[in-house]
């Protein structure tokens, strides 16, 4: 279970349930811990427990550097406040707006392109391999993040990643014979096929 506490001017909670994880958002931390109490009372009628273990809280907002008492359960089990956390495999930071941060994404990347470049990059040709950078890394790469609000340095930082990969496997550091390769084999910089994620998105939102 993930709480969130987001600035005062909410005056809305809300709880999202998906699978087995909930993720409870609240304007203040007693918000927070009475929304955990109701929580553990409709889970215990249903003879479910909240596994505390694996159980956070991370604040957004203009205070969110400000220090607060700890939430705790009607067990007394006191809940860690996190500087970031990880819901539905994206992961948030503490910050003053809602801030996803793209770090594991990145890593996510780099190992599976490492894995794939170590074991066949010198063999294969490099069409096979950017087809399976393509199907196999950037969607580690992109996944959830259409539904977040990323800044121009975030898209950057994407689009850096897949630049750096193919200096690697052209052995160059030229940005312009990178540009030149991509567009040979038509691959699409993270940044553009997020945009068509998030125009799909919003697609099936808007017809929902």
């Amino acid at each position: 279970m993930t709480l969130v506490n987001f600035a005062p001017q909410w005056t809305v909670c809300y709880i999202i349930l998906y699978a087995d994880d909930i993720l409870l958002i609240s304007p203040s931390v007693t918000y927070t811990e009475r929304l955990l109490h109701h929580c553990e009372q409709e889970l215990s009628w249903l003879d479910m427990n909240i596994n505390f273990k694996k159980s956070c809280c991370l604040r957004i907002g203009p205070r969110c550097d400000i220090v607060c008492e700890a939430v705790t359960s009607s067990c007394s089990r006191r809940l860690p406040w996190v500087s970031n956390m990880r819901y539905l495999g994206v992961h948030f930071v503490k910050s003053r707006t809602l801030k996803c941060s793209l770090d594991a994404d990145k890593r996510g990347f780099y190992r599976a392109a490492n894995s794939i470049f170590g074991k066949i990059g010198r063999i294969a040709s490099e069409e096979v391999v950017l087809q399976l950078i393509k199907s196999k890394c950037v969607p580690v790469l992109l996944y959830g993040l259409e539904a977040c609000a990323l800044n121009k340095s975030q898209m950057a930082s994407l689009d850096f990643v897949v630049n750096r990969f193919f200096m690697k496997l052209f052995n160059t550091n030229n940005i312009d014979t990178v540009k030149a390769c991509q567009e040979f084999f038509s691959f699409e910089l993270p940044s553009v096929e997020l945009a068509k994620r998030v125009v799909k998105c919003e697609s099936k939102v808007n017809t929902v």
